[in-house]
């Protein structure tokens, strides 16, 4: 599922649809680092009050996305290049066991959105914007992240991905080939299709370091 994707159904409570549109917002870089969130303005245009827009800036806070100071306010927080070696060693370490939980559990249903990403990604063309990429990449994530059946880990990987995605849009003018990157998940979920184990496990790990070379190469 992709972050980008507000739900309308009455289940979701206010402050929850203001935590995904800003959550999104964040981790695109829509809301530039450092930028100051306007409570009065966000309530204005999601039509909200300013209760469930404190509330979600709170998650987001935990998210680390947002930063609160006091008599100041809250801004979006800058994005630290140096955290890129923390999130690729966690992510390594994680991305691989979620790849093979989803592998493990595998719905008919799930089989389907599985197929249907994968048509999704060969039909990409060299001229899609590199906006459009990075959402294919987050629906990619969200869709192995969901499969896991471990809420706790589904948090943890969401959350470094928020935050390794950040850092890949600062960069994206500096990457010449960011189709291909994405692309590359193709193998992964085939692999988790045929239900391949070490294959998953080993593309998942692979890919993770192939992001962690590719930014490192960009920012030199």
């Amino acid at each position: 599922m992709s972050s980008s994707a507000t739900v309308s159904s009455p289940k979701v409570s206010l402050a929850e649809r203001a935590y995904e549109i800003l959550r999104h917002r964040l981790i695109m870089l829509d809301i530039a680092p450092g930028d100051p969130i306007n409570e009065a303005a966000l309530s204005a245009e999601l039509e909200v009050g300013r209760t469930p827009i404190r509330e979600a800036l709170k998650r987001l806070e935990s998210d680390h996305l947002v930063v609160s100071y006091s008599r100041r306010g809250t801004f979006a927080s800058n994005v630290d290049l140096k955290d890129l070696s923390t999130i690729s060693e966690m992510r390594e370490v994680l991305e691989p066991i979620a790849a093979r939980k989803a592998a493990l559990n595998l719905t008919s249903e799930r089989r389907r959105e599985f197929e249907a990403t994968i048509a999704d990604l060969r039909a990409l063309k060299e001229t899609d914007a590199p906006r459009a990429l990075m959402e294919r990449d987050l629906e990619v994530h969200r869709l192995i992240y969901s499969s896991v059946d471990n809420p706790h880990l589904m948090e943890t990987l969401v959350r470094l991905d928020d935050l390794a995605t950040r850092i890949w849009c600062l960069v994206i003018p500096r990457i010449p080939d960011l189709i291909t990157h994405i692309r590359e998940h193709i193998d992964l979920l085939e692999a988790i299709l045929e239900g391949k184990e070490s294959a998953v496990e080993a593309h998942a790990a692979e890919h993770v370091r192939e992001f962690d070379k590719t930014l490192r190469a960009a920012l030199r």
